[in-house]
């Protein structure tokens, strides 16, 4: 059963934290807009630290994130940024008293790794989501969606796909993050259990024969048989070849799951862009498709 942190209430204290690359540009809009929410921000000491291209060394941003996650008094974690970097502290971190007194973890991107990671081993949910790195560039949308997420107001989200879907309707815990991490952590402790799940995907900057191997890689290792749902949120910069692949990403993903007969639906808007609506990993959700039509809603 996957437990729910306590939802946020004006007065809490949250923490912001960079598990991974350091920060280029100031935040301080964005810690503003967590307070304009009635929150109390604590800055941990990776969001100012600098290590060639990380938020300081892997000892101190593993033990800022230990400092917060046995602290009982921070109802909430949020990554500043991700990058790359946290599949090196992952391992470091201890979970005990943050299983006792679950909280909000909060990020996207490569904070796919310690969202999965929680799923799998802390079975507690957990928010993908806008970081404060991403905050200026925001949607209003996306924005207010993680307030909604933080608060407990429940959400539906319903778009137009470009590309067409495949219809059905369908319920399940969600799972899901960046693709490329998804896969670099099958075999590892941090892997998810797909079966039965609404998975959503999202990428940045691959090319199309990347995005081909991984998801034909997570289809080889049985992971993509047993879906209730896929949610394909935005493939965005994607690197051009020298010669072209010939399908573009949607075709790609198309190509591999068209076998199965469980609701797929495509450009979801989620992910590296500017409407990443948050998703909140181990809700229960339902996921209705038709052509171009998508109904998304937390039960």
């Amino acid at each position: 059963m996957i437990k729910q942190p306590p939802y946020l209430k004006k007065g809490d204290k949250i923490a912001l934290v960079c598990p991974a690359k350091k920060l280029p540009k100031s935040i301080d809009k964005a810690i503003a807009l967590l307070t304009e929410w009635g929150l109390e921000v604590v800055i941990g000491e990776s969001v100012y630290a600098s290590h060639h291209q990380f938020a300081g060394t892997d000892e101190l941003r593993a033990a800022d994130i230990q400092h917060f996650l046995d602290d009982s008094s921070i109802k909430a974690i949020i990554a500043g940024r991700g990058g790359y970097g946290t599949i090196r502290i992952i391992d470091a971190l201890d979970f005990t008293q943050f299983n006792l007194h679950p909280k909000w973890i909060v990020g996207f991107s490569d904070i796919t790794v310690l969202l999965s990671h929680i799923i799998a081993q802390s079975e507690i949910q957990c928010i993908h989501g806008q970081m404060p790195y991403t905050f200026e560039e925001s949607t209003f949308e996306a924005l207010d969606s993680l307030r909604k997420a933080l608060f407990g107001e429940k959400q539906t989200y319903v778009y137009e796909s470009e590309f067409s879907n495949r219809p059905g309707e369908a319920d399940g815990l969600l799972i899901g993050g960046n693709l490329t991490l998804i896969t670099m952590l099958q075999g590892s402790a941090s892997e998810m259990n797909f079966d039965n799940k609404i998975l959503f995907l999202e990428d940045v900057g691959e090319h199309e024969y990347s995005i081909d191997r991984m998801l034909r890689m997570l289809k080889r290792a049985g992971k993509l048989a047993n879906l209730n749902g896929l949610i394909i949120g935005a493939f965005n910069e994607i690197e051009a070849e020298k010669i072209s692949f010939g399908q573009t990403v949607d075709e790609v993903i198309w190509d591999i799951v068209k076998e199965y007969d469980y609701p797929v639906c495509f450009n979801f808007p989620t992910g590296h862009i500017e409407n990443n609506l948050s998703m909140v990993l181990g809700a229960e959700v339902s996921l209705k498709t038709e052509t171009n039509n998508v109904q998304f809603k937390y039960l």
